[in-house]
């Protein structure tokens, strides 16, 4: 096993290569560059190229790889043109929120989907079937910031029982508790936002896996033996079902942080969703580059936890 984890790891290395090139090019082809728009319009032409000198724009763009790939081996992603501060220290501040947010609605929407996939699967059409499956379309088919847009509208606004954004309330100095009861309950429409999509999804996964599972030859011999039918389910079929749903989840999670890039917006979250789109529609490339990067470790990470998570599942799989 650590074996496997330290050769999985080694061969991120080339994968992270590429796709830094790749991000790199991208934003290159972006028109104008991580000046444009903020320089004073009465500045020379002389200062504004002293300027671009000094940030190296005006090297080849293998170059300003090289260099910026460079940086990042030592932890230095470069300044944001936003915040001013090194792209690492504006990360720090905003990923830990996002990561709250993202792992709670990961954890929900595993004990809630999961269930209700296996139960769905085991009484096909019943009226519990019928409910959740359209429940899992509404979900699906809901925009995100329409549903956000809801229920603001219904628990912030009418019944004002929630708040409507950030948070902490503002000016708040509270520590402690109630510093983590404030916490929460800013955090409840949002997080209820993340896992409605996730649980939809993830829902209708499970019980597409199971129902096939069930259908296999090995089930109906263990019920010909006369073994009862929750160890049928949870014991024979559940964790061959859950193979493919592994392979989801091993996406989930950096899906979780692009995802609540609307939601964390709307509900002026501070995560890294809005900096992301600030750092987008203010052209602070590096801050830019340096989120895509984190996206990519993230689903890398990702992948590696559902390979490792197929041998506990799995008996039959080995890792060499």
């Amino acid at each position: 096993m650590r074996q496997y984890i330290t050769r999985r790891l080694l061969q991120m290395i080339p994968v992270l290569i590429g796709v830094s090139i790749v991000i790199f090019l991208i934003v290159q082809l972006a028109p104008g560059d991580a000046l444009t728009g903020k320089m004073d319009k009465g500045l020379t032409a002389e200062r504004k190229q002293e300027l671009r000198h000094q940030m190296g724009l005006d090297l080849p763009v293998y170059k300003q790889y090289i260099l910026w790939a460079g940086g990042v081996l030592k932890g230095d992603f470069g300044e944001s043109t936003n915040f001013k501060q090194p792209v690492g220290s504006v990360m720090n501040t905003y990923i830990w929120n996002s990561f709250l947010l993202a792992i709670l609605s990961l954890i929900l929407s595993v004990l809630i989907s999961i269930p209700i996939g296996v139960i769905s699967a085991t009484k096909q059409y019943s009226k519990f079937d019928g409910f959740f499956t359209i429940f899992a379309l509404i979900g699906i088919s809901m925009p995100s910031f329409f549903f956000g847009m809801l229920l603001i509208k219904v628990f912030a606004v009418d019944l004002r029982i929630l708040p409507v954004t950030g948070m902490t309330t503002a000016g708040s100095v509270s520590t402690g508790l109630t510093y983590v009861l404030d916490v929460a309950r800013h955090m409840i429409l949002p997080l209820i936002v993340l896992t409605l999509g996730s649980v939809a999804g993830l829902m209708r996964y499970t019980r597409s896996s199971m129902l096939e599972v069930i259908r296999q030859d090995y089930i109906r011999t263990a019920r010909a033996k006369g073994l009862k039918e929750k160890v049928v389910i949870y014991r024979h079929a559940l964790r061959n079902g859950m193979i493919p749903v592994i392979t989801l989840l091993g996406f989930w999670l950096p899906a979780l942080f692009s995802g609540a890039f609307i939601t964390e917006t709307i509900f002026g979250w501070p995560g890294i969703g809005p900096i992301a789109i600030n750092a987008v529609s203010g052209r602070d490339y590096p801050l830019l580059m340096g989120i895509n990067i984190l996206f990519a470790v993230l689903t890398l990470i990702g992948n590696l936890i559902a390979d490792v998570t197929y041998a506990v599942v799995d008996p039959r799989i080995r890792l060499k």
